[in-house]
């Protein structure tokens, strides 16, 4: 067998650290199965002290959606007075999930500030002769930078809101499940109570 040449060896300690992490993300969703713990991705990246990325990564994502739609499947339960627990649950999530999209939003527009602030401070510093030029060429660099990032942070929160759709669909009809399980059980003690009259 071969040395490894030195570029070989950090590409080495990555795939061994790669393969740590999807063994976390694989052992954390079936610890959270087994114990009918609620799965959703932000809480299998937490718990798998992972990064979100990976957790939406091929070969992870099917992992976890698969391991969500068997817990959906069983309708777990958690509560006794006999509410669903997910309707909380995904009510919480998508609280969350808008606060988080939020707070991308402000720190984009703190990232756009302060490349103009920096951009400011430059231009003060450069002589009056090449200013044109500079300001030309700080301009369609900031354009490019700014892009690439609006661009980033709208491709996740696209990723972010088409994640929630289907989950403001499941609270809704949670919402409606429950409101008929009430009906009937205001309409069930009313019977008792005229049975118990008569």
């Amino acid at each position: 067998m071969s040395a490894r040449t030195p570029a070989e060896v950090p590409a080495a300690s990555r795939r061994r650290t790669s393969v740590t992490k999807h063994q976390r993300v694989f052992d954390t969703l079936q610890h959270m199965l087994d114990e009918g713990e609620q799965i959703t991705f932000r809480e299998v990246t937490r718990r798998a002290r992972v990064s979100t990325w990976l957790v939406y990564a091929d070969g992870v994502r099917g992992h976890v959606q698969a391991a969500i739609d068997k817990q959906d499947a069983g309708s777990v339960r958690a509560r006794s007075n006999g509410e669903l627990a997910s309707s909380a649950s995904l009510k919480a999530e998508l609280a969350m999930a808008h606060e988080e999209i939020r707070a991308l939003r402000d720190k984009c527009e703190r990232l756009q500030s302060g490349m103009r602030h920096n951009l400011g401070q430059q231009l003060d510093q450069i002589t009056q002769r090449p200013l044109a030029e500079r300001i030309t060429e700080l301009t369609e660099l900031t354009e490019l930078t700014e892009l690439t990032e609006l661009t980033d942070a709208n491709r996740k929160l696209e990723a972010e809101l088409a994640e929630l759709r289907p989950l403001k669909k499941k609270a809704r009809a949670l919402e409606a499940d429950l409101a008929a399980a009430r009906t009937s059980l205001r309409q069930m003690i009313r019977d008792t109570n005229q049975g118990d009259k008569a």
